[in-house]
């Protein structure tokens, strides 16, 4: 049998324990399918969101790949924004069958506290190619303003 040399690298080490750490936030301790590890691999799904202040609104962005339109809702109440949906898991057809499942599915429910000078009763949003876009409006009356200081 031969020795082999593998050389060491600290970053992968890094990612590996990231990975681990970031996965038992999300822990299920009681699973009926499966052993323990795989309990441990699998997180709840949230998907990616990007928010941008531009200089009339904010704009949200959410990743949602292969999701349709109808399976997203968005809902403003009380100065809260909040996304929810469903992405779900593809079936077996006949000719095929999965050797490995990695992207992860099921609900989601992401939401965001508007500011202060935001409209929320304005807002609107679309959907394309897998990428949300939630325009919240800024209101001009409630926009911050420089106070000037007076000397005495």
């Amino acid at each position: 049998m031969k020795n082999q040399i593998t050389r060491w690298n600290p970053f992968r080490e890094m990612e590996q324990v990231q990975d681990r750490l970031s996965s038992l936030w999300n822990w299920e301790p009681f699973r009926l399918n499966g052993p323990a590890e795989e309990a441990l691999a699998v997180n709840e799904w949230s998907p990616r969101v990007d928010i941008v202040e531009a200089e009339r609104e904010f704009i949200v962005k959410v990743e949602l790949p292969e999701m349709k339109r109808e399976d997203v809702k968005v809902n403003v109440e009380d100065h809260l924004l909040t996304i929810t949906g469903e992405r779900k898991l593809e079936q077996e057809e006949k000719n095929q069958k999965f050797h490995r499942i990695e992207r992860q599915y099921g609900s989601f429910a992401r939401s965001f506290t508007l500011p202060a000078t935001a409209t929320g009763d304005k807002v609107t949003a679309e959907f394309k190619d897998g990428l949300l876009r939630v325009h919240v409006p800024k209101d001009a009356k409630t926009a911050a303003k420089t106070v000037e200081i007076k000397a005495s």
